[in-house]
């Protein structure tokens, strides 16, 4: 099963998250499109008012099934090969909600916090015509 995660593109953070889960999965799970791609997430849909809530993560076999904002970021945490930490990490009383806070607030901040830069498009792209940056 292949997903596609949707990032920022310009923000240094997000980048540095999606080149950290290039390095972990190699493009076995994950295909990657920066928001600023408005041409492929126009034909799946996704308007920029959407990206402006964060990260999305889109099932690549049923692209109705989606995951955006933290819950993107958990969905990935889970489909990779880890020791169950998201899981514990739900199972905690109030760790989703300071979890869900905690994203929005780096979600609105992330430019003054980490910095913007020129749109990093991944290695592992959608449709195989990426750059390698």
């Amino acid at each position: 099963m292949k997903y596609y995660v949707i990032y920022d593109g310009q923000c240094n953070l997000c980048v540095n998250g999606v080149r950290i889960l290039e390095s972990l999965d190699q493009g076995k799970l994950f295909n990657y499109v920066p928001m600023q791609d408005k041409e492929t997430l126009s034909g799946w849909g996704i308007t920029p008012q959407d990206c402006e809530q964060g990260m999305i993560l889109i099932n690549a076999e049923q692209l109705s099934q989606r995951w955006q904002g933290s819950d993107a970021i958990e969905e990935i945490g889970r489909l990779l090969p880890t020791t169950g930490f998201v899981d514990i990490y739900r199972g905690l009383p109030g760790m989703k909600w300071l979890g869900d806070k905690f994203y929005e607030q780096i979600r609105d901040h992330r430019y003054t916090l980490f910095g913007k830069r020129d749109t990093y498009e991944s290695v592992y792209c959608v449709d195989g015509s990426c750059k390698n940056n």
